[in-house]
């Protein structure tokens, strides 16, 4: 695989912080930008036990992979082995199967990220064996930082479970083990009545990164439950697998202006909206069985900014095209192909060593009450 890398921005001064993902290739909200490939067939399934396609990996990832799946070792100071999806998709259902890494300052992390930095996330702290953060953002807008939520789970570094989001126009669910834990309705206060809520095509990133490590700034690593020694080392997240139902299957999805709404989304290549606004893709497809390999410029998980508020291979992927879920109405959807093509990079050697590195957008949201700190490359 070749991978490309882009440093961190991260700022942290108190235990009570926000989580953010704060680099994009291209933002929509500021430029015209290429579309976004999507999911084409309906769902996508990823057995880690039997190996990885159709997954992007970030500079220096090396994944192992055995009978607990899908391995992201962290053994040494600044390491963040993280993986994405190669596709996008708009609305739909994210089931992990996964056990936590342990370790003081060692953090897990689920992600789905968009361009214009919408986002939605699972953290897990390596040294809390009670609880997973659950967190949300909508264009990368970091003015608030009230949207975490602390879900009870089961001591996550020991034991599996299955962590979803159910995203809809209208609401995002997490569930644990099938069940609801948290609900955000589309329009309520806590997404700014909407203008926060995550309603553009996102990406799946899975990875895990060092809090507590040696180049951290102090309330990073008081958030991360302190310093990391690795004593103990390796500290390992195992993902088991990764099943992924998109709502709007599509050839890719075209921003037409900088909104950022999900009504402003085109939908090339799928199948037009019923009444209720479901979509169903009428094509197979199977997954291939060689190794995979990245075009995608991929920012390890770590590339995170932490802010402080005034208070407080091949035969392991399957598609199919069921479509189940009822969907958005109002998506633009047409048949025809757009001109418009994701620019990708690749740089680097085909495994995980390459030292090349490529630069993202850094959006002015995140430049807010932010100062600027590399922690990674």
């Amino acid at each position: 695989m070749r991978f490309t890398s882009t440093s961190a921005a991260i700022l942290a001064t108190s235990l009570q912080v926000a989580m953010a993902q704060t680099f994009t290739d291209c933002n929509p909200l500021e430029k015209t930008c290429p579309a976004d490939p999507g999911l084409k067939s309906s769902t996508f399934n990823t057995d880690f036990t039997k190996g990885n396609a159709s997954w992007s990996g970030a500079a220096y990832t090396t994944i192992g992979y055995g009978s607990n799946g899908a391995e992201f070792k962290i053994d040494q100071n600044k390491q963040a082995p993280t993986v994405q999806t190669d596709f996008y998709f708009l609305f739909g259902r994210v089931d992990v199967t996964m056990r936590a890494s342990p370790g003081t300052g060692i953090i897990s992390s689920v992600v789905l990220l968009s361009d214009v930095l919408d986002e939605v996330d699972w953290e897990f702290v390596g040294g809390d064996s009670a609880q997973v953060q659950s967190n949300f953002f909508g264009k990368g807008n970091t003015t608030s930082y009230d949207r975490v939520k602390y879900i009870p789970v089961s001591n996550p570094q020991e034991n599996f479970h299955t962590y979803t989001f159910d995203w809809t126009k209208d609401r995002l669910q997490y569930l644990i083990d099938g069940n609801v834990v948290r609900t955000i309705q589309a329009n309520e206060a806590l997404t700014n009545y909407g203008h926060n809520y995550p309603q553009t095509p996102m990406r799946l990133k899975l990875g895990s990164w060092c809090g507590g490590c040696d180049g951290s700034p102090q309330g990073t690593i008081e958030w991360a439950g302190g310093k990391t020694t690795f004593d103990g080392a390796p500290f390992n997240m195992y993902v088991k697998s990764v099943s992924i139902q998109s709502y709007n299957p599509a050839d890719n999805y075209v921003y037409s202006d900088n909104s950022g709404s999900w009504q402003s989304i085109k939908i090339n290549g799928g199948s037009s909206s019923s009444d209720n606004g479901s979509k169903s893709s009428d094509s197979t497809t199977t997954a291939t069985t060689t190794k995979p390999t990245t075009t995608a410029v991929v920012a390890p998980i770590s590339n995170t900014a932490v802010v402080a508020p005034p208070t407080v291979t091949g035969a392991s992927n399957s598609t199919s095209s069921n479509s189940t879920a009822a969907q958005p109405t109002g998506i633009k959807t047409t048949t025809a192909a757009t001109n418009a093509t994701k620019t990708t990079t690749s740089t680097g050697p085909a495994a995980a060593t390459g030292a090349a590195s490529t630069i993202s957008t850094l959006t002015g949201a995140s430049l807010l009450s932010i100062a600027l700190a590399v922690f990674m490359l």
